[in-house]
């Protein structure tokens, strides 16, 4: 999960200067670091509803990132004590919400379509994703630049955490520009020994400077729309099997949208010297 981080100078009266944003995120070293803003001087952090937001992993600005939203909403509630009910962030992917919901934060976030892949255009990326193991189908989010890989029945929760994949293949097999993103999932088992989800993933994004994302709230906007789709299922309960990994709550709207629930606990907070 981001960390989230107040855009603004000590005395939150002017910008970072532009190439702040990512030297501070490169320092940070997470998947992605959240920057919060003012949209007017006379905004509080703790009244205002509307805030700017944007997201870099160490190495790139990124149009959408779930859980750094997540972790950032957290810091509105919880430590700046924000007292309005949902809030909303203006970033690069439109406005997105979040709000309370029980001891979840509930966001508001864009579900992307997928589209069959012609697997030979992508082979060799598939290869080096998941080896020898049997693929059931390769869809691609054009909007998103993420390929889904959809794994065989046949395999299990363990198969996928097991699997080894090396980002520094990912990067040599796919150079064009084309994928900026990879899902692996897995559709869930309801019977076996772990809690029952609807479906299981992996997302690895070494163009973007992250070898594996702990979490993914876009990868989700992407899985979420597919999943539906195959299960026939608007509310399902989902797994990401990385090595932090976690749990989502999703509900598919009819206006094409998705609710996508997580828990956030703040390890951390101090003070930057720029």
């Amino acid at each position: 999960m981001g960390i989230a981080c107040q855009g603004q100078s000590p005395i939150e009266r002017r910008e970072l200067e532009e190439a702040l944003y990512q030297k501070i995120a490169a320092e940070m070293n997470l998947s992605e670091t959240a920057f919060i803003r003012k949209l007017h001087p006379t905004d509080d952090f703790t009244k205002s509803s509307h805030f700017g937001l944007r997201w870099f992993t160490p190495t790139n600005e990124v149009p959408l990132c779930g859980h750094a939203t997540l972790a950032s909403a957290a810091v509105l509630f919880h430590k700046k004590k924000n007292m309005n009910v949902a809030l909303t962030f203006l970033t690069l992917s439109g406005e997105l919400k979040a709000r309370q919901g029980g001891d979840h934060i509930i966001l508001d976030l864009p579900t992307y379509l997928t589209y069959p892949q012609d697997s030979q255009g992508m082979e060799e990326l598939v290869k080096k994703a998941v080896g020898n193991m049997n693929v059931q189908e390769v869809r691609y989010s054009p909007d998103t630049k993420k390929l889904l890989v959809c794994l065989s029945d046949v395999y299990e929760r363990s198969d996928l955490e097991k699997l080894k994949v090396n980002a520094q293949e990912l990067l040599l097999a796919e150079n064009t520009g084309k994928v900026k993103g990879l899902i692996v999932t897995l559709k869930g088992n309801r019977h076996g020994k772990h809690e029952s989800y609807d479906f299981y993933s992996r997302y690895f994004a070494p163009w973007y400077g992250v070898a594996e994302d702990p979490v993914t709230g876009s990868a989700h906007a992407v899985l979420s729309s597919y999943w539906a789709q195959q299960l026939g299922k608007n509310e399902m309960c989902a797994f990401q099997c990385s090595g932090r990994g976690g749990k989502l709550k999703i509900i598919l709207q009819k206006d094409g949208r998705v609710d996508i629930g997580g828990q956030a606990v703040i390890v951390s907070e101090g003070f930057l010297t720029i």
